[in-house]
């Protein structure tokens, strides 16, 4: 058996790979592949793909993108942190359907569901009609937690308890309200403003920084600066940048 792993969050794909190896080694594991366009790419050149584990939200766009793009009638196990997807996701081209964090058990149960299906039980590809729905019906685009590493362990720090997030250099970084623990998250800050975090609750105050709505104890006021504070001291301090001082006090005042 082979399977394709589509995942835009390094330590999910590493997850996912780790169980499926446990589950049976013989498996042969592609990718993982991290945005629509490379899977589209892979797919038009490869057939021989037994199942696309493949997760809804990639790093440019709806995975369900992809099959206006290709015809795929390769199985898929849709594997999501979106649990309100699942009705449609589960439907439409799709053996089995996986809340992250993926447990061991729902995987072989996904697996060994996939070794009874016989050729003619297996999903139809989709429609163009029925892609378009389901981009349509998707409500909350935005991430809902962050998968992270601890020691070595693998967890699972929700938005809500995210105070703010930094970057050094390449290194994306959350630090979480009530602890101050920093996790590296596999994102720029780009990415995050972008489309993975909700601009009602996460404002980027200045190139390096990005703040939570509710971590937010009091703004003071400096001369021709603004300083973010929340319940834990920060250093360095957040400051807003000049040029966004406008904006941020439009955000707050929503």
């Amino acid at each position: 058996m082979k399977v394709l792993i589509v995942e835009d969050e390094q330590l999910a794909a590493e997850r996912l790979e780790e169980m499926i190896h446990s589950y049976d080694r013989s498996i042969a594991i592609e990718g993982p592949l991290d945005t629509v366009q490379d899977t589209v790419r892979y797919l038009r050149e490869h057939r021989d793909i037994d199942i696309l584990f493949l997760d809804i939200q990639l790093a440019d766009g709806k995975s369900f993108e992809l099959f206006e793009q290709v015809a795929c009638e390769t199985p898929v196990v849709f594997t999501t942190a979106y649990d309100q997807y699942s009705l449609k996701a589960f439907k439409y081209n799709s053996i089995d359907y996986l809340l992250k964090p993926v447990r061991f058990d729902d995987l072989q149960q996904a697996l060994e569901k996939f070794k009874r299906l016989n050729p003619a039980e297996r999903p139809a590809p989709l429609s163009k009609e029925l892609v378009q729905e389901l981009l349509a019906s998707l409500q909350s685009p935005y991430k809902q937690r962050f998968l992270v590493r601890q020691g070595n362990k693998i967890l699972y720090v929700p938005v809500e308890d995210i105070a703010y997030l930094f970057a050094e250099g390449k290194i994306a970084y959350l630090v979480t309200k009530e602890t101050q623990r920093q996790y590296i998250v596999d994102h720029t800050l780009e990415e995050l403003e972008s489309h993975l975090l909700d601009p009602a609750r996460f404002f980027r105050i200045s190139r390096k920084h990005i703040v939570h709505i509710q971590a937010i104890k009091e703004v003071q006021t400096q001369p021709q600066r603004l300083e973010v504070k929340i319940a834990q001291p920060c250093d360095p301090p957040l400051w807003v940048s000049r040029e966004k001082i406008t904006e941020f006090k439009r955000w707050l005042n929503r």
